[in-house]
């Protein structure tokens, strides 16, 4: 948490860094997800400095709710998909569909 940040955002941060390990998050991804979703409402409540387009104009966290996590009907992301071959290793991945990694990932694991 940024210095002088507010008691109110400080709990918010432990609530969602605890949330995060309870789900089975790393430490250092638990600490990242709490760290983002605290910037981003505190951009949108004009408590920082700089805030960027998205922050101030998307949906807040909270109303988002998971809304972009892959894991609704249609599944993960092409990006999602993609960036998961990518840290596997698989090779062909540019020239891959969103289908095609996934039969792809599915085979690797």
């Amino acid at each position: 948490m940024p210095a002088g940040s507010s008691p109110k955002r400080e709990r918010q941060y432990e609530h969602i860094k605890e949330s995060e390990l309870d789900r089975g998050a790393g430490e250092d991804r638990a600490e990242e997800i709490a760290a983002r979703t605290v910037n981003k409402e505190r951009a949108r409540a004009g408590e920082s400095r700089t805030a960027s387009r998205t922050s101030t104009r998307d949906m807040s966290s909270g109303e988002r709710g998971g809304r972009r996590s892959g894991k609704g009907a249609q599944g993960p992301t092409y990006d999602q998909l993609y960036n998961e071959a990518r840290q596997r290793g698989i090779h062909g991945r540019s020239d891959m569909n969103k289908e095609q990694l996934q039969r792809a990932l599915d085979k690797k694991k």
